[in-house]
Formats: C-alpha cells, structure tokens, sequence
C-alpha cells in the first residue's frame, strides 16, 4: 500500500478522515488485536485511533511518517484500555480464525494447491499464536518490525524505548519464538 502523507492541518474533515481510515485502518485494527487480543477491543480501539487523529491532527508536525503517528496512538489507546479495571476483570480471549484480522497479516495472494495452501495457513497460524503469547515488551517491537516493517528509529518513537533496546527486544523475541517453534517440532 501506498504510504498517503497528507499535510494535517488543526482542521480535519471528514474526507481526510476517511482517507485515513482507508489507508490505515487494518494496520490500525491489526496492531490493536496484537496488544489486547481481543478483537472487540481492537474494534473499539481502532475507532478511538481515528478519533484521537481528528481531535489532535494539530499535534502531527510530520516528524514520523502517518503510520508511524497512527501506530503510536494505537499503541497508548490499546494499552490504556488494559490498564482499565473493568478489562482486568473479565477475560474475553478466543480463537481467532484466519478471516479476520489475524489471517490476514500472513495470507499471500498466490493460489497453490489445497492442500500446499492448508499447510502453510496452518503453519502461519501457528506462528502467529506464538507470537501472540510472547509478553508484550517482546511481542510489540517484534510485529512492528515483522509485520509493518518500520526501521529501529521508527518503532522506538513508537514504544518510547532506545533504538537499541528495540533491536535487543526484537531479537530476543525471535529466539523465543525460534525455540518455541523447535520444541513444538521435536515434539511431533
């Protein structure tokens, strides 16, 4: 997709808005889930992400690109809603099928066989849950790197942390996974 870097002014419209919306939307959605792993909070998280853009597009002074800004307030709006008593309380964690958000992350448009395209679903799904239970100071630098492919600086803008602490966190996510990945094997 291509990156739309519109000039924000301290007066959004709606089509600007909507354009947004548009261009970023699943990354939004996607990020959301990452972190609550509910898709529900990720739903209302992503609507509150554009909201806060409308009210504060004052405050985008083109240091980072869009997304950057986007996945940043997507991050502080996702992590404040966990910190919330009520999420803390009640525990809604289900399966996520590879429809829905999380399937489209790893899904490639090429069309092998049934049963080549059976295998590497599930195997992407695979990877994806362990992904998702890696603790947040793992997980989050991971898919912004992996997924939405934003450099060190880009992503350390985003968490707050060190350039170097992210490639750290980065790269100790990838051995958890690495090993996670090779106990599930060797247990096969």
């Amino acid at each position: 997709m291509k990156e739309m870097q519109p000039q924000l002014s301290a007066e959004l419209n709606i089509s600007d808005i909507r354009g947004l919306m548009e261009s970023y939307g699943e990354d939004v959605w996607n990020y959301a889930y990452v972190i609550t792993k509910n898709a529900h909070t990720a739903d209302d998280v992503a609507q509150d992400v554009f909201i806060k853009a409308y009210q504060h597009a004052a405050s985008f002074r083109g240091e980072a690109s869009m997304k950057t800004w986007l996945l940043k307030i997507t991050r502080n709006t996702a992590l404040s809603y966990l910190k919330r008593a009520f999420f803390r309380r009640v525990v809604l964690l289900g399966e996520r099928s590879p429809e829905d958000g999380l399937g489209r992350m790893t899904r490639d448009s090429s069309s092998p066989s049934a049963e080549e395209e059976y295998m590497e679903r599930e195997m992407a799904d695979e990877l994806w849950k362990q992904v998702i239970k890696l603790p947040g100071k793992y997980r989050d630098p991971l898919v912004l790197s992996v997924h939405y492919q934003l450099s060190m600086e880009e992503i350390s803008v985003i968490t707050g942390l060190a350039p170097g602490t992210v490639k750290s966190r980065i790269f100790r996510a990838k051995k958890k996974i690495a090993a996670e990945w090779k106990g599930a094997k060797d247990d096969e």
